[in-house]
């Protein structure tokens, strides 16, 4: 017999074995299920910390096999050779892009892969000159290069979006390439950033082998269109230049999966001008990141336990401020703070954790909900100049990161004590920070838009009362925080999943503005390709 079941135990009993046979069989006992101990194996499936009182508990969920051996459920699909005979370009090597090929080797469908930045190898060099010399490569960096934003910051795989497709599933396909298998059970998996290129090189060289190709260091130019007997505009292939040799190449193909991410811009200028009506603004957010000493959080959710190790502490803010959405947003435990400009008069910050997740500080973005009709007048006029409104809110967006490297230094970011933030005072000495460009003392609560200055500071009153200590000496905001996801949206049909104005191309991931993190984004891009396979069969 098989069936599932949850525990909710003391948090000290978590390693005790006997402890946990003996809930199980109180719980098999409640649910009048014949067994004796000795028929029990147990599969963990999931665990997660409750630590909302002040004994903390850990929820365990298992799969319970009684009388029978441990059988497990790989979801693995089945991957083709390809040929020729069918080929996709897919711009962008991060989840979407990545796990779009995968999707395609099922349809024996051949994966053609542009990327404008680098292989880990190369990127990893890239990234560190951000730090080093403050030098930002526009095409290799935390943004840009394989597996896309989150292999070098992060790696979080915890969603939300399970409407999209099958979590697990994901899940499973990371774990075939090398992901530790408790990603499968934990309540918050992630891979860790240590960890992630390994995998995604194992990615890249699997779908070399069963027939598809990868082009890095190669940026997408344009975009090869036809127009239809019907007067719609087809897209047949994609223009892209090689950024080491200077040469300009086309790649024609049956479709084009544009799974670009949230900071390529360009692609968004080079479709409003083909055609402005495939996009529209959308909501995203602007804030700070903000950082504490590890142990100053790890008490806060701990409730000052010190007897057990729980790993490093997460949370989870959110409040309404004059109508808009406050909250936290990629919270890091034991994490870091990095660079994330893709442009050399820009400062962008994002969050990252190794899979240790033990550094001695946890940061997470705190940021505020922005709406299209908050942006100012003169980034909308700019774009109506250009008869793409949609950039607009896009255009505020590069207008505030400009804003932030003017009152930072180089790289260096500017930076405030929270509690010189809400008293309104520059701070005349700020905290160590593991933000390793370095931070430049700065008054935030006075350039930061108005409206994101004063919700930002009604919105720490409330995280202070929800987590007593928040607001401390020892915690410091580094702007500015601008990328949780895309301004813009490539609008698409629902049925067909190909861009409403241009047939043939298929928006996919965060860029698209359908998606947002690794595994709804690869869900996305599986998804969009299911739709290119259908396509296919059609014709």
């Amino acid at each position: 017999m098989i069936t599932e079941l949850s525990i909710t135990i003391p948090g000290e009993q978590e390693k005790n074995s006997r402890y946990i046979l003996n809930e199980i069989s109180r719980e098999l006992s409640k649910q009048k299920i014949k067994f004796s101990q000795e028929e029990i194996k147990t599969v963990l499936l999931k665990k997660s910390i409750d630590a909302r009182r002040k004994q903390i508990k850990i929820v365990l969920k298992y799969r319970v096999f009684i009388g029978q051996e441990i059988s497990y459920e790989e979801q693995l699909p089945v991957w083709k050779k390809v040929s020729a005979s069918k080929t996709v370009a897919i711009v962008g090597s991060g989840p979407a892009g990545l796990f779009g090929a995968l999707k395609l080797l099922e349809y024996g469908i051949k994966p053609v892969v542009i990327e404008r930045g680098s292989s880990t190898s190369k990127r990893k060099r890239d990234i560190a000159l951000i730090s080093t010399k403050g030098t930002v490569d526009g095409n290799s960096n935390y943004c840009f290069g394989e597996g896309g934003a989150g292999t070098f910051s992060d790696g979080k795989l915890y969603t939300r979006s399970n409407k999209r497709g099958n979590i697990n599933s994901v899940l499973q396909i990371f774990v075939h390439f090398g992901a530790d298998k408790k990603i499968l059970t934990d309540a918050h998996p992630h891979i860790g950033t240590d960890r992630l290129p390994e995998i995604i090189n194992n990615m890249r060289n699997f779908i070399i082998s069963q027939g598809g190709e990868f082009h890095f260091d190669t940026k997408c130019t344009g975009f090869l269109t036809e127009k239809k007997s019907d007067g719609k505009i087809a897209v047949r292939g994609i223009s892209a230049l090689n950024l080491n040799t200077n040469e300009t190449k086309e790649f024609i193909c049956d479709a084009v999966l544009l799974a670009t991410g949230h900071s390529a811009t360009d692609i968004y200028e080079l479709i409003g001008k083909i055609s402005p009506q495939a996009l529209e603004a959308k909501t995203f957010a602007v804030g700070v990141r903000v950082e504490h000493p590890r142990q100053l959080i790890d008490s806060i959710q701990f409730h000052n336990s010190g007897s057990h190790d729980f790993g490093a502490a997460e949370y989870r803010l959110t409040t309404q401020v004059d109508e808009r959405g406050v909250y936290s947003f990629c919270m890091c435990p034991g994490g870091f703070v990095v660079p994330s400009s893709t442009g050399p008069e820009e400062i962008v910050v994002n969050g990252m954790s190794a899979a240790g997740r033990n550094s001695r500080w946890s940061n997470a973005a705190i940021v505020v909900e922005t709406r299209p009709q908050d942006i100012p007048q003169e980034f909308k006029s700019k774009a109506e100049k250009l008869n793409v409104p949609a950039l607009s809110s896009l255009f505020w967006r590069q207008h505030i990161e400009h804003l932030t490297f003017l009152n930072g230094e180089n790289q260096k970011a500017p930076a405030q004590l929270i509690t010189d933030f809400m008293e309104e005072k520059q701070s005349t000495s700020l905290t160590d920070t593991s933000y390793a460009p370095g931070v430049i003392s700065s008054p935030l609560h006075k350039w930061l838009p108005p409206e994101i200055s004063r919700r930002l500071k009604k919105g720490f009153s409330d995280f202070n009362r929800k987590m007593k200590g928040y607001i401390c000496s020892q915690g410091i905001l580094i702007a500015s925080e601008t990328r949780t996801s895309t301004p813009v949206r490539i609008c698409r049909s629902k049925e067909s999943g190909e861009c409403s104005a241009i047939e043939r191309l298929f928006p996919a991931g965060e860029g698209s503005g359908y998606a947002g993190g690794i595994v709804s984004s690869a869900m996305d891009g599986e998804n969009q390709c299911v739709k290119i396979a259908e396509l296919f069969s059609a014709k």
